[in-house]
């Protein structure tokens, strides 16, 4: 029902006023409240109490949920600065396996012995290979990393061989260690500096400032296409490199970001010290090879596609040929030497190599520089305003669209292949891989690429670490929780029993709320304001 007063109040005056929900929406945001929680419903299975718990969405873009996405921030930040300049080995020393799982590894061996006597005998095997895979299952939810078997498929490569055109790179001795050299001064004092390092692509033709090519018709929109696909594989490699030159198990913080001109490129922290002129000789010999079927010609577009025929695969419409699959595609590929590979990446000749010491200014501004784009994605660099650069990035898709991102890809039909995996369903151009997503502009690769003995923590440990600094300030117990207690089940948006999502909101500003004063009045006790002032402090957390 409308409220009279607002009848009688002009549509424009009704219009410019802010709307409730959109309020509770900014003040959630400044108390750092998620915006899309995810109601899970809980049962503590020792007291047969039933609750309804808000969960972080965990959102690391601040597009679809700002608090979320600044904590995620956040805690890069804390982690990259953690692992930056250590001056003790980390210890990565995996716990004993318990009873349980030991238990399971030996139920796993007479399991395979059953399977393989029954598989001698000719009997059928499917109880046993079911009972196998949830054993499997059970032995990775128990806490056990990787797979029982190891590798079981052969692992295809080629010649190692290095291309004539790379220049050479000296190699070191390894030596077993993730600490870079110290150095001392004349004064006696020792000091063991880091490296950022920042990594660009080549040009593909001159851009203007806001990175818009000069000539769309001279810029090679294909190059472009192909690096942005294959940039991660070109930095694995940079990673080998400089660990062969360097002679020790290099650690690394990386960020991949998008230039103006739409480009990725990457900042890297990295832990120790080379001289600036072997960086740039190993970055100058860095490069990357595809090596996958040609896709110079285009055999299906248009009407005239590829058929799926249950149980054989796609075939050619007019001849009823089978398309070739990808491992058969390979195996040709494989057998002649003189072949090309489809595309090859090399790193441009832009470069930019810093020192930089622990507990200085410019370790703490590289660390934001490096976490600066971390809450948006690669397609916010596009200014929807610039009409230059909107059309560059609809170049850039339009060269993506056709261009195979991965060997599932659906586009590997229009040239005649099979996509590895190959299903019915798959259209050339029509590929939901992420990489043909416009915002991300044919990179797929993750954002944050962080070494293993960085830290020697998960990001889920730094996380624990936060939540622990938390309740120690606030002076709760942070008791060890017995993780068989609950079980949790989500809650469906239409779920009777679950409020509003703005009384959801509300309540959790209120708590925020409350936290945030109780920090203040400890905060101020420990600065030993008066008493006056601790108790309106106090009167205000109340």
């Amino acid at each position: 029902m409308t409220n009279t007063t607002d009848r009688a109040t002009p549509r424009a005056v009704r219009m410019a006023q802010p709307l409730a929900r959109e309020v509770v929406e900014e003040i959630a945001k400044q108390y750092g409240v998620c915006i899309r929680p995810i109601a899970l419903r809980r049962l503590d299975i020792y007291t047969g109490k039933v609750e309804t718990v808000d969960v972080p969405c965990g959102a690391t873009l601040e597009s679809k949920c700002p608090p979320c996405a600044k904590r995620n921030r956040q805690l890069r930040m804390a982690q990259c600065r953690e692992g930056w300049h250590l001056d003790h080995e980390p210890v990565n020393t995996p716990n004993e396996a318990d009873d349980y799982q030991r238990y399971l590894v030996e139920l796993r061996a007479d399991a395979q012995a059953w399977r393989d006597e029954a598989d001698k005998a000719g009997e059928d095997t499917t109880d046993l290979d079911a009972a196998i895979a949830d054993l499997d299952d059970e032995i990775t939810r128990t806490g056990m990393r990787g797979n029982i078997l190891g590798r079981t498929t052969g692992k295809r490569s080629r010649s190692t061989r290095r291309r004539q055109d790379a220049p050479d790179l000296p190699k070191r001795t390894m030596s077993a260690t993730t600490l870079g050299r110290t150095f001392t001064s004349s004064n006696g004092k020792t000091f063991r500096p880091s490296m950022f390092i920042t990594l660009t692509l080549p040009s593909y033709g001159r851009v203007r400032k806001n990175g818009a090519p000069v000539d769309p018709s001279t810029y090679d929109y294909a190059q472009a296409a192909r690096d942005a696909l294959h940039f991660s594989k070109l930095v694995d490699r940079f990673v080998q490199n400089l660990r062969r030159v360097a002679g020790f198990d290099v650690q690394y913080f990386a960020s991949v970001e998008p230039q103006k001109r739409l480009a990725p490129h990457l900042h890297m922290a990295v832990r120790g010290h080379l001289p600036r002129a072997e960086i740039k000789q190993i970055a100058a010999a860095t490069y990357h090879q595809v090596w996958w079927p040609s896709v110079d010609q285009v055999r299906f577009e248009g009407d005239h596609l590829p058929v799926w025929a249950d149980g054989v695969g796609y075939l050619d419409p007019a001849t009823g040929e089978v398309l070739p699959a990808w491992d058969e595609a390979l195996d040709e590929l494989d057998q002649d030497d003189e072949t090309e590979p489809l595309h090859v990446l090399t790193f441009g000749p832009q470069l930019d190599v810093q020192g930089v010491l622990a507990g200085t200014t410019d370790a703490d501004t590289c660390i934001r520089y490096l976490s600066k784009y971390l809450t948006k994605s690669i397609g916010d660099a596009i200014d929807p305003d610039d009409e230059e650069q909107r059309l560059h990035a609809e170049r850039l898709g339009a060269a993506l669209r056709y261009e195979p991102c991965s060997p599932t890809c659906p586009n590997w039909l229009r040239y005649g292949v099979q996509p590895k995996g190959a299903k019915p369903g798959m259209i050339p151009g029509r590929c939901r891989g992420k990489a043909h997503k416009p915002e991300h502009l044919g990179y797929a690769g993750r954002r944050v690429l962080v070494s293993r003995k960085w830290s020697n923590k998960t990001l889920t440990e730094h996380k624990h670490d936060r939540r622990t600094w938390v309740l120690e300030a606030l002076g709760l117990p942070d008791e060890p929780v017995d993780p068989h207690r609950y079980v949790w089940r989500p809650v469906r948006p239409g779920d009777p029993g679950l409020d509003p999502l703005g009384v959801r909101l509300l309540r959790s500003v209120h708590e925020r709320q409350r936290w945030r004063n109780h920090l203040r009045e400890l905060e101020a006790r420990a600065a030993g304001l008066p008493d006056e002032e601790l108790s309106a402090i106090s009167e205000e957390a109340a």
